[in-house]
């Protein structure tokens, strides 16, 4: 097991290999160095590898190329997944570089398709679009002729007039990051972070696309107290200027490293509520952020109780509710097995949060190798270990919460909402956030069969008061009106919270499919039976507790006499998987037993050998 690292050693991709100086996306962020030696303790960044640093930016200049600092080491254990395909960007870097092995979607995909609409036309006639977004010159009548890419944004040209440059804080692959002060205007004599991206590097129309991509989310994200502030964008012939809120207090990080390698419990809990805050708000927006990890929390100032901001956009996206997606980007060591599976939504930011946790805790990493694939490998197999030191002395509850955000399964860990309602966070004072899920989850109930809502019911009255306590804060959220709640209770909630990325992700969509609930009212009771979750009731460790008293409740009202092709149909089964629904249906009344009440919550894969005896 690996333990925590600094910004000075790559944290993704080859564990061994030099990264690029990272630029902190809000600026302002410290130098202080860690690394880790042989056994995995946490150490300060020792002069030996300074010095390699600095030898190899001396062979760099003597040889005049300019010689990535990462490099990519072949793996010794077979991967399915190509070496490097998780980069580790810096938040300087706009064009992140992405690798996999087939094209996935891009969110630049409507720009090559203009792009190959104007190539039928006179501006593009001869040149060929590659997948890839770059160009290539084509023969035609005797001359190559190769395409131009727009790098216009349409920014603000007035950078030099509006702002001073100071000194650099950071350097990414793609850019830096510098000081700056506002020489006229609302930010008139205010010191901000300028990230400055070179047109030069965007030699692709999706590296083009990525750029816009960034600042329309820092744009459309604004007003959460945890998110980097967005100020404005500009752009010249040569550059793409950020201009955002400077953040001087370090990151995460160096935060971690000032304190032996890891955080005491109670300190713990107040950085991982603003994580899990901002997060829910990203979330509930339809933006996922996909590169969560300690670099990219910068702390407002120095004082020890500064708010933190997440920084660094450049591989978020927007995402509908019901969408996946399946390009794998990230950092090797938060990245979620989803992800490596390349079908994924928000969850695998939760994974991400678990991993920093963990790392928060104990100061290793839950998941860790020297090779790239390795890493993936341990990702996908490895359960982190909770038994070394100093796990015996942390909290039950603590280690539950780190467990419910490393759960493979993506649909068993918790939101960000629902995490701040665990147990281990519920003596902190802060305000619970509006979840989508619950949106999806009621979706879901409304259009379920009458019988399929009867075990649901069951199922609600058998949870515990700490799953309880998640229910009644997302129930108030709504504004229950004497006591219920319909379907303008769910609009205007919603409503309330939308930005302009909510809008971008169409998450207000989701109410079309609300709209039965204009002629019927939820009471908490059923609400609770619509909004909970039976495969993140399956992780936690007194499930078949939960199991035996809600299938109690369900005897009492809701079983009933069926059929194996009536059970199928109501699980949305074919004929050919009838074979997996005999032990569903006792052959005493023809009704269901325990194993097929929870399959038929769940779905035929729920585990059930050792509720079996209770057919």
């Amino acid at each position: 097991m690996g333990h925590c690292f600094s910004k000075t050693t790559s944290s993704a991709v080859n564990t061994d290999a030099v990264a690029d100086r990272r630029s902190g996306g809000g600026g302002g962020a410290g130098q202080t160095g860690g690394a880790e030696n042989g056994n995995g303790a946490v150490v300060e960044y020792h002069q030996h590898h300074n010095h390699q640093q600095q030898q190899q930016r001396q062979n760099q200049a003597s040889s005049g190329k300019n010689t990535p600092a990462r490099s990519h080491a072949a793996s010794p254990c077979p991967s399915p997944y190509p070496a490097g395909v998780i980069p580790s960007p810096s938040p300087a870097r706009a064009t992140p570089r992405r690798f996999w092995p087939f094209p996935p979607p891009s969110p630049a995909k409507p720009i090559l398709t203009m792009l190959r609409r104007q190539g039928r036309g006179k501006q593009l006639k001869q040149g060929t679009i590659h997948e890839d977004g770059g160009e290539e010159a084509v023969a035609g009548g005797g001359e190559g002729v190769s395409t131009t890419l727009d790098k216009t944004f349409d920014y603000a040209r007035n950078f030099g007039a509006r702002f001073e440059l100071g000194k650099e804080v950071g350097r990414g692959h793609f850019g830096h990051t510098c000081w700056a002060k506002g020489k006229k205007g609302e930010l008139k004599g205010q010191t901000v972070a300028v990230k400055i991206i070179s047109k030069d590097k965007m030699t692709t129309a999706i590296a083009i696309e990525d750029v816009r991509r960034e600042v329309k989310i820092l744009k459309a994200l604004a007003g959460h107290n945890n998110l980097i502030r967005f100020y404005e964008s500009f752009e010249d012939a040569n550059n793409v200027y950020v201009v955002m809120e400077l953040c001087e207090g370090g990151e995460l990080l160096d935060r971690i490293l000032s304190r032996g390698g890891r955080y005491k419990e109670e300190d713990a809990k107040a950085i991982v509520v603003q994580m899990l805050s901002v997060v829910a708000y990203c979330h509930l927006q339809g933006v996922v952020h996909r590169d969560l990890k300690p670099e990219n929390f910068l702390f407002a100032t120095k004082d020890e109780d500064a708010p933190m901001k997440v920084i660094d956009f450049g591989l978020s996206d927007f995402i509908r509710t019901d969408q996946r997606l399946n390009d794998i980007v990230g950092s090797a060591y938060y990245v979620s097995p989803e992800v490596l599976h390349r079908s994924y939504s928000v969850e695998a930011d939760m994974w991400s949060i678990g991993v920093i946790v963990y790392i928060l805790l104990c100061g290793s990493r839950p998941f860790w190798a020297r090779t790239e694939s390795g890493i993936f490998r341990s990702v996908l197999r490895a359960d982190p270990n909770f038994n070394d030191s100093p796990w015996p002395s942390i909290t039950p509850e603590a280690k539950d919460f780190v467990k419910r955000l490393l759960n493979k399964d993506y649909r068993k860990r918790m939101t960000a909402a629902q995490a701040m309602t665990h147990p281990w966070l519920q003596s902190e004072q802060q305000t619970v956030p509006l979840d989508i899920l619950v949106y999806k989850l009621v979706k879901s109930y409304i259009r379920a069969t009458p019988f399929k809502r009867a075990a649901l019911k069951a199922l609600s009255k058998a949870v515990t008061e700490n799953e309880l306590v998640y229910l009644r804060a997302q129930f108030q959220l709504l504004e229950p009106k004497d006591g219920f709640v319909s379907f303008e209770n769910f609009r205007v909630a919603l409503l309330n919270n939308a930005t302009d990325a909510m809008k971008e992700s169409r998450v207000p969509d989701l109410l079309n499919s609300l709209e039965p609930l204009t002629y019927k009212k939820l009471g908490f009771e059923e609400f609770c039976a619509a909004a909970i979750s039976i495969y993140q009731l399956e992780a936690l460790e007194n499930w078949e507790d939960i199991a035996n008293t809600a299938f109690e409740y369900f005897e009492l009202d809701g079983n009933r006499t069926t059929s194996i092709e009536e059970l199928a149909q109501e699980m949305n089964l074919g004929p050919t998987a009838h074979g997996l629904l005999h032990d569903c249906i006792r052959s005493s009344d023809r009704k269901l037993s325990l194993i097929g009440y929870t399959k038929f919550l769940h779905g035929v894969t729920v585990r059930a050998g050792s509720m079996a005896r209770h057919r």
